[in-house]
C-alpha cells in the first residue's frame, strides 16, 4: 500500500524550536532576514517563527515577519506556537497580525494528568474553548500533540480518544512530535501509519528530534507512513541534540524517495551560513550537504579516480548546491590532487617540477592539517626558484620570546658533514636567529650580505594557520637579490629564506675555490 502523499511539504521551525538551542536568541531583525530567505529564496512551504507570550521583542519579530509576508501574499505561511490558555495566546498572536496558531496540547496521558492535573475530558474541553476563540478571531488552527511518541507508546487509547474528540474541531493539521527523539524509523512508520489509517480524513505533520541521531531517517519514515508535512530546522538547531536537518531531509526526500518538493537547493548553503552567523553556533565542517569539507576529496586515490571518470562522485554533486568540488592538498595528496588544483589555477608544470612541488606539499602537510589552493602559488614560487644548495641545513631550532624580554634562539645546524650548535639573543625571534647563525658562518669566513627589505604575507583568504611566505631582499657587492621561505610559522619562514641565502653564498665561495 502506497501511503506517500502526492505533495510533501516542509515546515521550518528554526525561528521557534531552533531558538530553543542553548545560547541562541535571534533579534527581531535577524528573524526577519531568516524568514525572508526561508520563504522567498529557499521556498519553504511553511515557517514557524515564535512562541506566543514570550516577550515584546518576540511580538515585534512576529509583526515584522507577518507584515512582510502579507506584502507578497505569504502571510498564511507564517505560524506561531500558542498554548491552551483560552484568549491569551490567541490575542497575542492576533495583536501581532498573525494568521496561524499551532496550539500545543498534551499528546500523552502522563503529561495531561501529571503536568495539568486534568482528565482527558477536561483537557479536550479547554482545547475546544481555545480553538473556538481562535476561529472567532479568524485564525487557522493546527494542533501539536506534545510528547506524542511516548504517549502513543504508553497509552495509545488516550491518543486515539484525543484525536477522535477533536476531529471535527476545524483543525488544519494534527502535528505528531517525537518530542524527546526516542523513536526508531520502524516505530515512526508503524505509529504514523496507524494514525493515518484510523483518521484518513485528517492531515498529519511529523515533527522529529535528533537525540539518537535518527532525525532524518525518522523524517523519511514519517513520509513513507503518510505524513504530509515534515518539520525541520536549519543546521539541525533545536533543544538538546536538535531537530532534523532541513538540508538532509530535503535532499533525501528528492534522492532517496524520488519526491518533488518545493525546496530550492541552490540556497541551502546560504541559509546555513546565515543561521550559523546569527545563532553563533558553528556548524561541523563535515555536516552533510552544507559542511565546509563535504565536497573536498583528501585522498590522492579519490582524486585520481575522479580524474579518470568521476569514479568517486555521486548524485550529491556540489553544483546542485551552488558549490564546487575541491581537492585537498597535504601529506595524503597524490599527483592527481595536485593536478586538479593546478587546473583550477590555470598553471602547468613540467613533470620534474610537478614532482618537486608534490614533494614540498607533502612535507608541508606534515606541519599543518591542510594546504589550501591559495597556498599553492607561493609553494610553487619557492620550489621553482631553482637555487637550492645543501651546504648548510637547519636541523632543529627553538625560539623563546616574551613581552618586554629579549628573544633567545637555540639551533642545531649541519654544515657539510659537521653538526654544530649555536645560540643567540636578539630583539625578536628572527633577530636572535640571525645572531646565532652569524656565529656559525663567521667561523667559515662567510660575511653575510645586508638585509635591505623583509616582506611577509599569507595567501588571499588565508587563516591564522595559513602558510606564510617570507621574501627577504639582500645586498652584497654584486647588487640586490632575493630569497624566499615558506612555512606555517612566519619566523621559521624567514629562517628558511636566510638559510637559502647562506647556501647561495657558500656556493659562490665553493665555485671560486674550484
Amino acid at each position: 500500500m502506497n501511503r506517500i502523499r502526492e505533495q510533501i511539504k516542509i515546515l521550518d521551525t528554526t525561528l521557534r524550536d531552533g531558538e530553543q538551542t542553548q545560547g541562541v536568541s535571534f533579534s527581531p531583525g535577524e528573524k526577519l532576514n531568516i524568514a525572508k530567505a526561508l520563504l522567498e529564496q529557499l521556498k519553504v512551504d511553511r515557517i514557524e517563527v515564535a512562541s506566543a507570550r514570550v516577550s515584546e521583542g518576540e511580538k515585534e519579530a512576529v509583526a515584522n515577519i507577518v507584515e512582510w509576508a502579507d506584502s507578497i501574499g505569504l502571510g498564511d505561511r507564517v505560524e506561531v506556537l500558542g498554548f491552551v490558555d483560552f484568549t491569551r495566546s490567541v490575542d497575542w498572536i492576533t495583536d501581532a497580525g498573525g494568521r496561524v496558531i499551532n496550539l500545543l496540547a498534551k499528546g500523552s496521558e502522563k503529561h495531561c494528568r501529571r503536568q495539568l492535573n486534568k482528565t482527558l475530558e477536561e483537557h479536550v474541553a479547554d482545547i475546544r474553548k481555545t480553538i473556538d476563540y481562535a476561529h472567532e478571531q479568524g485564525l487557522i488552527v493546527n494542533l501539536y500533540l506534545e510528547d506524542w511518541s511516548n504517549g502513543y507508546k504508553d497509552s495509545p487509547e488516550y491518543v486515539y480518544q484525543l484525536v477522535d474528540r477533536l476531529r471535527d474541531a476545524g483543525i488544519g493539521s494534527f502535528m505528531l512530535p517525537d518530542t524527546l527523539g526516542v523513536m526508531t524509523p520502524d516505530q515512526v512508520f508503524a505509529a504514523v501509519s496507524d494514525m493515518v489509517d484510523r483518521f484518513p480524513e485528517l492531515k498529519f505533520d511529523f515533527h522529529p528530534h535528533n537525540d539518537y541521531g535518527l532525525g532524518t531517517a525518522n523524517a523519511l519514515a514519517g513520509v513513507k507512513a503518510g505524513a504530509g508535512t515534515i518539520h525541520c530546522t536549519i543546521n539541525c538547531l533545536g533543544e538538546r541534540a536538535g531537530n532534523a536537518s532541513l538540508a538532509e531531509v530535503a535532499v533525501n526526500l528528492k534522492d532517496r524517495m524520488g519526491l518533488d518538493i518545493s525546496i530550492d537547493e541552490s540556497h541551502l548553503l546560504r541559509l546555513s551560513e546565515m543561521v550559523e552567523n546569527f545563532a553563533g553556533k558553528r556548524l561541523a565542517e563535515n555536516a552533510p550537504i552544507v559542511g565546509a569539507d563535504v565536497f573536498t576529496q583528501t585522498s590522492g586515490i579519490h582524486a585520481d579516480g575522479d580524474k579518470k571518470g568521476g569514479l568517486y562522485q555521486t548524485d550529491l554533486s556540489p553544483e546542485r548546491f551552488s558549490r564546487q568540488r575541491s581537492y585537498a592538498l597535504g601529506k595524503m595528496s597524490g599527483k592527481a590532487s595536485l593536478l586538479k588544483n593546478l587546473e583550477l589555477l590555470d598553471i602547468s608544470l613540467s613533470e620534474e617540477n610537478l614532482e618537486k612541488v608534490l614533494q614540498r606539499v607533502v612535507e608541508l602537510g606534515d606541519l599543518k592539517k591542510s594546504i589550501t589552493q591559495d597556498d599553492l602559488p607561493i609553494i610553487i614560487a619557492e620550489v621553482l626558484e631553482g637555487r637550492d644548495y645543501h651546504y648548510i641545513e637547519l636541523l632543529n631550532c627553538s625560539v623563546t620570546s616574551g613581552l618586554h624580554l629579549d628573544s633567545t634562539v637555540s639551533l642545531r645546524v649541519r654544515v657539510g658533514e659537521d653538526v654544530e650548535l649555536s645560540a643567540g639573543i636578539g630583539n625578536g625571534g628572527f633577530d636572535a636567529f640571525m645572531n646565532a647563525i652569524k656565529k656559525v658562518v663567521k667561523r667559515r669566513g662567510i660575511v653575510l650580505p645586508t638585509l635591505v627589505d623583509f616582506e611577509v604575507r599569507i595567501p588571499k583568504g588565508g587563516k591564522t594557520d595559513a602558510l606564510t611566505e617570507a621574501t627577504i631582499t639582500w645586498q652584497n657587492g654584486h647588487g640586490l637579490f632575493k630569497t624566499r621561505g615558506v612555512h606555517s610559522n612566519q619566523v621559521f619562514a624567514a629562517m628558511k629564506a636566510t638559510i637559502r641565502m647562506i647556501n647561495m653564498q657558500m656556493h659562490k665561495l665553493d665555485q671560486g675555490a674550484g
